[in-house]
């Protein structure tokens, strides 16, 4: 099954593309959609449509696992998040990919035994899930990957 793992946002929307055989998970691609901060909101949003689109045809993924929103202590941040979320959504429901949402803490704790883990933490759970020597410099294409894993463990096991 392949699984479709995003961290959601404006700047930067981490993803991957991940294999789970039942037991095993298994890495087949990440990156992540960048849009620059100079072009209208709109524009910036059109294009994570576009690119997420682009990558669901080529993938195929059979499921998503996104990051869901919680509460930000910026406030200037959480539009923008919430508006790349809405259409990263549409465009999995256009596809009519089965959506899972997770929460940061969720994640966290599914993948290290503790919500309040930080970013090493979760890194390392992710090097040895998958057994990686490193990861993708981007923190939100790690993230992706976490989201992913964390959903194999909570819907499979």
């Amino acid at each position: 099954m392949k699984i479709l793992g995003i961290d959601p946002g404006m700047a930067i929307v981490g993803y991957c593309i991940a294999d789970f055989d039942g037991e095993n998970v298994k890495l087949l691609h990440s990156g992540s959609i960048q849009t620059s901060k100079d072009d209208r909101e709109s524009k910036r949003l059109l294009e994570i449509f576009n690119d997420l689109k682009s990558l669901i045809e080529k993938y195929r993924p059979d499921q998503a696992a996104i990051e869901k929103l919680f509460y930000f202590k910026n406030q200037r941040t959480v539009m923008p998040v919430a508006h790349a979320r809405g259409v990263i959504l549409a465009a999995l429901e256009e596809f009519q990919i089965p959506i899972y949402e997770y929460t940061p803490m969720e994640v966290k704790q599914v993948l290290t035994g503790y919500g309040r883990a930080d970013k090493k933490e979760v890194e390392h759970m992710v090097k040895l899930t998958l057994g990686l020597e490193s990861l993708p410099k981007l923190d939100d294409t790690v993230d992706s990957i976490a989201i992913a894993i964390c959903h194999t463990r909570s819907v499979y096991e």
